[in-house]
């Protein structure tokens, strides 16, 4: 029969375990913490790089996805008979894009630096796993930790959104072949030059700590100048109504679906520029930016538009969204929340002031391209001059309204005018070009028959606009455009 052990048995016993255990555990754990050191923080880096990766693409998926918010914007406030254009041209950009950046462009923009100007290499993506299996981290312009594959990936969506906010200013009237060739020439060059200064660690404005987070200034204003220039140069749609009141959009329908498509994609566009998952607080406080500046903006651009008319505009609420979200892209992670509804409010009211000056220059600008990208990228791009935390910028300088100064403002001030000044200069040429070849605007028969039959043979609603006999007719003219035939009526 077992003897009965007491309580106080008990205890002796669990108090002589615990000083064995404080004598010899130290010991153990250490030594056992020792050995598993190096695997367990390889292990870490590599569940990081993982995370990471993951994230800059799914939000990188999310910025592809609004190359449909572009394409539903475009046919939206396009004419009915130029609906099928705008929708091949935003469609066969990024087609266009993703060859000349593989090509060129991604080199030219994160290829070993040449004075702070461009790369040149890294073209064509020729780096392969090693013999390890071991996939290449080593873009010589880039210190973020993913591959060069998932850079690569995410840096295109970015590439494709220049071209087609080009394109929505030239809607309607634009050779289509002459579309390809601007369409490439931006994604190899104008574009990843900009990238190259701004973006790239050796870049020259990067090295004097320009700001431009996601791209107010690398994206939407290097879109907005070279829209509003090939819109210049086009000449205005066939039969648009008096300067003073732009034609209206021929499906609002399509356009509200259009922006809300792109409001959700500015969250990849945004957020995913963090370029890694690590930092949880920078990506709340860029997410909160966003959509504080997008909110505030709309409400701007209907209220103020209201004062002028009396009357609630849904393509003015629509267009301010989106000049809020342009014009936090740059500061969405340098400002605090209430900096971000500032700028929101700034930016609704530039968009209609914006409108109204593109319309006394007498210069067709369909969906509104230079008000949103041009002019409220600049802005945001400056925001960061006055209203940059110290706590949050690169070279931890304050704004000029919040005591910092004027280095921060000066150094975006110079930024945005070397862009603008690069930029213009270069779609001057461009598209100069393509004017003396014949290529820019489509033949004048297309601006008489509609482009969508011209060039297309086409129409999204052929039970509405017939095309059998238009296209039967259009057989007759030649495809080659000459811009010197084409008289504003």
């Amino acid at each position: 029969m077992n003897k009965r052990i007491r309580p106080w048995q008990r205890i002796i016993v669990l108090a002589i375990g615990s000083m064995v255990l404080a004598v010899f555990a130290p010991t153990v754990v250490q030594a056992a913490g020792s050995a598993n050191l190096p695997a367990g923080a390889e292990t870490i880096t590599k569940l990081q790089v993982s995370i990471d990766t993951i994230w800059v693409l799914i939000t990188g998926f999310l910025v592809f996805f609004m190359q449909a918010g572009f394409a539903m914007l475009e046919a939206g406030f396009s004419q009915q008979k130029g609906v099928v254009n705008a929708l091949i041209e935003n469609f066969i950009d990024a087609a266009v894009t993703i060859l000349v950046w593989w090509a060129v462009g991604f080199g030219i923009a994160y290829g070993t630096s040449a004075g702070g100007l461009l790369g040149i290499d890294t073209f064509f993506l020729s780096q392969l796993p090693n013999s390890d299996g071991v996939y290449p981290m080593d873009v010589p312009g880039s210190t973020a930790a993913i591959n060069n594959y998932t850079l690569f990936f995410f840096q295109f969506a970015f590439a494709a959104t220049a071209s087609t906010i080009t394109t929505g200013s030239m809607l309607g009237r634009t050779d289509f072949i002459g579309n390809l060739i601007y369409s490439s020439v931006m994604g190899a060059f104008s574009y990843p030059i900009i990238v190259h200064w701004a973006w790239n660690v050796e870049g020259w404005l990067s090295k004097l700590s320009y700001h431009d987070f996601a791209g107010s200034s690398v994206v939407h204003c290097v879109g907005g100048w070279t829209a509003l220039v090939g819109a210049y140069l086009l000449g205005p749609r066939p039969g648009r109504p008096p300067w003073g009141s732009p034609p209206p959009a021929h499906n609002l329908g399509l356009a509200t679906l259009g922006t809300m498509i792109l409001w959700f994609g500015w969250y990849g566009f945004n957020s995913g520029s963090t370029l890694g998952a690590s930092n949880t607080g920078l990506i709340g406080l860029v997410t909160v930016n966003t959509t504080l500046a997008g909110g505030a903006a709309a409400l701007a651009a209907i209220i103020y538009q209201y004062i002028r008319t009396s009357k609630w505009h849904l393509d003015y609420c629509l267009n301010g969204a989106l000049s809020g979200l342009v014009a936090i892209t740059a500061a969405c992670a340098y400002v605090a929340p209430w900096a971000a509804v500032l700028i929101g409010l700034t930016a609704g009211i530039l968009l209609v002031t914006g409108i109204n000056l593109i319309e006394s220059l007498q210069i067709d600008d369909p969906v509104s391209a230079f008000s949103v990208h041009g002019i409220n990228g600049m802005m945001g791009s400056l925001s960061i001059g006055f209203l940059g935390q110290a706590e949050l910028t690169l070279n931890k300088k304050a704004g000029l309204l919040l005591g910092g100064g004027i280095e921060l403002l000066g150094i975006q001030l110079l930024g945005v005018v070397a862009i603008a000044v690069f930029t213009v200069a270069f779609s001057f040429l461009m598209f100069g070009s393509l004017r003396a070849m014949g290529r820019l605007r489509v033949h004048p028969e297309g601006d008489r028959l509609g482009i969508d039959v011209y060039e297309h043979g086409a129409s999204v609603w052929p039970d509405v606009y017939s095309v059998e006999k238009l296209v039967e007719d259009k057989k007759d003219y030649p495809k080659s455009s000459d811009v010197s035939t084409f008289e504003n009526e």
